[in-house]
């Protein structure tokens, strides 16, 4: 009996998708085994403790928790209006001949090294935020969204610097799958009378799981970003709604204190940082997944719909 040709094919692409799952697994454990003493010590408490105090050996994980998230969420507000517009009008609008430069160039803000950001935000962006501050009026400044120290490093500068880096990934992603939408869509619209731009939100709602992707995959990235925070954000664990007042990210704390942890106890605690970290990685992707699976879902239907013929007496 012949063999399978295809047999072989089949087997290692199969042993490299459960490679990756063993190494995430792999990952989870070993974290999870490092960070044994701050698990038992602290037990539960670690994620709703207010205090990071390394010398007085109290560590609780809820400021560095609210500040990653805080900070993702405004960066994702800020960048998805942004990394769409780009998306559309590279792949809808832009003429032939600036597509490629723009798209070039767009591209090329994901390769600048983190540390280049983080540069960046300290000498420019931070004193523009700064300025900013100073220059808001003392009304607003009184309210808890814009009261701290006129410093420039905090949390708007933070997300705005990760709203940068975000931006290339989301707007790439989105472009592609823009690119993906069958031109039979935008022929329909234009068929039914659309004008432009009902054609793109066409094109839009058909893409719309793919975007959602693009989105949390900048999501994604946000949360995980380390030194360009770490520069900017002010690397203050404390919990507060003020765009300008310090605060702190887990990526930074671990940055901040990893080589300095002589104490077991802090060590572990820095390492307890990190599975929270990939559990919250993991909560992310596992939530995004669910929506694009509930959003295929509702479109099969819809789908399978406008693919039967409608019968006589119905077209009659």
């Amino acid at each position: 009996m012949a063999k399978d040709p295809d047999r072989f094919f089949r087997l290692a692409t199969g042993f490299v998708a459960l490679l990756v799952i063993a190494i995430v697994a792999g990952i989870g454990v070993e974290l999870y085994r490092q960070s044994q003493l701050s698990i038992q010590k602290f037990g539960f408490q670690f994620w709703l403790t207010d205090i990071w105090d390394p010398v007085a050996g109290e560590f609780g994980a809820r400021p560095v928790i609210w500040g990653t998230l805080y900070s993702s969420i405004l960066a994702l507000l800020l960048s998805t209006p942004i990394a769409l517009g780009i998306a559309i009008f590279l792949s809808e609008l832009c003429p032939a001949s600036l597509r490629q430069p723009l798209t070039f160039l767009t591209e090329l803000l994901a390769a600048i090294p983190s540390i280049v950001y983080g540069l960046w935000g300290a000498f420019v962006l931070a004193p523009a935020v700064r300025t900013l501050q100073v220059h808001l009026p003392d009304a607003l400044r009184k309210l808890p969204l814009f009261t701290g120290p006129p410093l420039g490093i905090g949390m708007l500068s933070a997300a705005l610097i990760l709203a940068v880096m975000v931006v290339p990934f989301s707007s790439s992603v989105a472009r592609e799958v823009l690119k993906a939408v069958p031109p039979a869509q935008r022929e329909g619209a234009y068929a039914l009378g659309a004008t432009r731009w009902e054609a793109i939100r066409a094109a839009l709602f058909y893409a719309r799981t793919g975007i959602v992707g693009a989105i949390m995959l900048g999501f994604g990235r946000a949360l995980g970003e380390t030194m360009a925070v770490t520069m900017v954000i002010g690397n203050a664990p404390r919990i507060s709604w003020s765009l300008f007042a310090p605060q702190y990210t887990m990526a930074a704390v671990i940055a901040n204190e990893f080589t300095e942890a002589n104490e077991n106890l802090h060590l572990s605690a820095l390492i307890e940082i990190g599975l929270v970290l990939f559990v919250i990685t993991m909560a992310v992707n596992v939530l995004s997944r669910m929506l694009i699976w509930s959003m295929d879902r509702q479109a099969k239907p819809r789908r399978k719909a406008a693919l039967v013929p409608a019968s006589p007496g119905e077209a009659a």
